[in-house]
């Protein structure tokens, strides 16, 4: 049974009256870290409870309700009375976790997801969503700039020093390619693959320099051959593995001059983003059957419509309805973000000239922080 002993401690003063408050995480590194990193800044006393998955939901996505017929409960945290006041979560596994909660505490435990609610979007008393989520102009929706990711300056430097010597012959400019993988509703197999390569290699002759390759748990490995197969000579790839003990991707985020990352992968784009460093974005193309492609054309015109709650009219209300009953979800497009990103001149698309010099990206954590406490000083 793992440990939920471990907190954070919030200000020495008062804490007699501030609320008790859970993190109900689960696997995904990249989403409990904006989860943690708005708790540091709320400064509240905090409890962990992470969450292990069964074996069909590890990477199967569940249908949403509130239970916890996914969770592996001999290796999770328990969950047991008393309940919190505040819950802080991520994701579709841990909320339907927190949202059991909130039902067995009759109501009273108020629950704030990061990211987009599959279902009961009323029940959440906050949803923190970034451009990718296509969710309606709704009281208990707070649309941010850009997720709060951040990076790890101090163990980036470390990292930096360790690889230093074995990139210093490298010719410059160094270009690391971060490679993510398949994932709704993006295709990423080997025909996609070698169309990476094909356009990272003209971007190689054009400016010289050399690749370095870095792929990831969600690369298939039909892909990583395919890359391998593809890259010129003095180039370098990294398969990510398990038990990979030199993975260089923090050094790269210090010492590589500028970056290209499939646009599958948020937390890469924004960690360079937050950099500062030169970015370019490799869109993957989209399924193209025809389920997919109604599924997403509805989803644009009905959050068009929602978008504005005092001019959306009848496709607004149908949009809202449809959501209730749990016949459509709020969608979710990655090109969102790249547009912003592009946007505010902190990336570019692959195969045009890198940004010169990227702006500085937004942060919209103090927002958050006010917003969650408006929201506890209310109930």
């Amino acid at each position: 049974m793992l440990s939920n002993s471990d907190k954070v401690s919030g200000p020495a003063d008062d804490k007699k009256s501030l609320p008790t408050v859970w993190l109900v995480i689960g696997d995904k590194l990249g989403d409990n870290a904006q989860v943690e990193i708005i708790a540091d800044a709320l400064g509240w006393p905090v409890e962990r409870r992470r969450l292990r998955f069964l074996e069909p939901y590890v990477y199967g996505k569940p249908r949403f309700k509130p239970s916890l017929y996914h969770i592996d409960r001999e290796q999770s945290d328990p969950l047991e009375p008393p309940w919190p006041d505040l819950i802080l979560t991520v994701g579709r596994r841990p909320s339907m976790a927190a949202m059991w909660i909130r039902e067995q505490s009759a109501g009273r435990t108020k629950v704030i997801i990061v990211g987009r609610p599959k279902r009961m979007m009323d029940q959440f008393a906050l949803a923190i969503a970034t451009p990718q989520y296509r969710l309606p102009d709704r009281p208990n929706v707070l649309q941010l700039e850009l997720p709060l990711m951040r990076v790890d300056e101090t163990r980036i430097a470390a990292e930096s020093e360790i690889w230093r010597d074995e990139f210093a012959p490298l010719p410059r400019p160094l270009t690391a390619v971060l490679v993510g993988g398949q994932t709704k509703p993006f295709v990423f197999d080997a025909k996609v693959a070698g169309d990476l390569i094909d356009a990272v290699v003209r971007v190689n002759e054009r400016d010289g320099g050399t690749l370095y390759v870095t792929t990831s748990r969600r690369t298939l490995p039909e892909v990583v051959d395919a890359l391998e197969a593809g890259l010129p000579d003095g180039s370098h790839l990294f398969r990510w593995t398990p038990d990979a003990n030199e993975n260089p991707y923090q050094a790269l985020l210090g010492l590589a001059e500028r970056f290209i990352v499939t646009g599958d992968s948020i937390s890469m784009m924004v960690e360079v983003a937050r950099l500062g460093k030169p970015l370019a974005i490799f869109p993957l193309p989209v399924r193209s059957d025809l389920w997919t492609q109604v599924r997403e054309r509805a989803a644009r015109v009905l959050h068009g419509a929602s978008e504005n709650r005092e001019q959306r009219g009848l496709l607004g209300w149908l949009g809202d309805r449809l959501y209730d009953l749990n016949l459509v979800n709020y969608s979710r497009d990655f090109s969102l973000l790249h547009e912003k990103l592009i946007e505010r001149g902190l990336a570019g698309r692959l195969g045009e000239p890198f940004p010169a010099a990227p702006s500085q990206a937004p942060d919209d954590l103090s927002r958050v922080v006010d917003r969650i406490r408006s929201v506890m000083r209310a109930s």
